[in-house]
């Protein structure tokens, strides 16, 4: 598994202030994953996490940009909401879609953690709403394909 890295804003700092609260900030790390589907394909997709803390302690323990930290990004996966006051921020939702994972008539809310345990597991829930998942996807690539053809 790759290293996890601090990946900096457009301005190069590792350290982006809250733009409510300048006490406070956050570092963006970033990983490459590397999976293979049930199917044999593989695929490297980047995940990326953020870490929250005062800017003192942000920068006590030494954040720059392009650093290596060790340990992994985990995905939580929960039928709770991560933030009571904005759940919607964290509804997994079915690629281009726009349809939001369910387990039966429960949304799956999903959020990427930063974790120094290197045997850290990622905690998914499978959504029982597939159905309608397939549909909008043949739907999609039905409006493809005319679109092509108009061409």
């Amino acid at each position: 598994m790759k290293k996890v890295k601090v990946t900096p804003d457009k301005a190069g700092q590792a350290i982006i202030l809250s733009t409510n609260n300048p006490e406070f900030g956050f570092v963006r790390v970033e990983q490459t994953r590397t999976t293979i589907d049930d199917n044999g394909w593989v695929k490297n997709k980047p995940v990326a996490a953020l870490i929250f803390g005062s800017v003192a302690e942000l920068r006590k323990a030494g954040f720059t940009a392009g650093q290596e930290l060790d340990g992994k990004i985990v995905i939580r996966e929960q039928l709770t909401p991560f933030n009571k006051n904005a759940p919607e921020k964290d509804l997994k939702v079915a690629g281009k879609t726009g349809i939001t994972c369910m387990v039966n008539e429960q949304p799956i809310y999903r959020k990427a953690f930063y974790s120094q345990d290197a045997n850290a597991q990622d905690v998914l829930i499978a959504h029982t709403n597939v159905e309608v998942i397939k549909a909008a996807y043949a739907k999609a690539l039905e409006a493809a394909k005319a679109s092509d053809l108009a061409l």
